[in-house]
């Protein structure tokens, strides 16, 4: 984090030593260790804050790219009531006839009965 190493620790625990004495010296580290203590806090709460800012931005892009998707979605599948608000040029299917294969003489057919079918093997 700072790069320090412990040579040089070792250096500022002498100097301190001799500079503040032997007397004062618990009182002192006991308030750096509160200064510590408070920019650790500070520290953590701006990166919460980051984050969070972070989180929300990326959140508002993903609600942006979703209502973009739904949107075009929507525009490709109209609802029932929007296909009849727009009328029968929205509707290309009705008045056209179904065109379906007709059914082949293999396997029972939609109108055979039950007795008619032939039995499963």
């Amino acid at each position: 984090m700072l790069d320090i190493g412990y040579s040089e620790l070792l250096l500022i625990a002498i100097v301190a030593l001799v500079v503040i004495g032997p007397k004062d010296l618990p009182r002192v580290l006991r308030q750096v260790g509160q200064w510590v203590n408070k920019a650790r806090g500070m520290a953590r709460h701006v990166r919460s804050g980051f984050d969070t800012m972070m989180r929300e931005a990326e959140l508002e892009e993903m609600q942006k790219q979703w209502a973009a998707q739904n949107a075009a979605i929507m525009a490709n599948n109209p609802s029932p009531a929007e296909r009849e608000r727009k009328g029968p040029a929205a509707q290309p299917w009705e008045g056209e006839e179904q065109h379906l294969p007709s059914p082949s003489g293999e396997g029972p057919g939609v109108g055979t009965s039950v007795e008619e079918a032939p039995p499963r093997p």
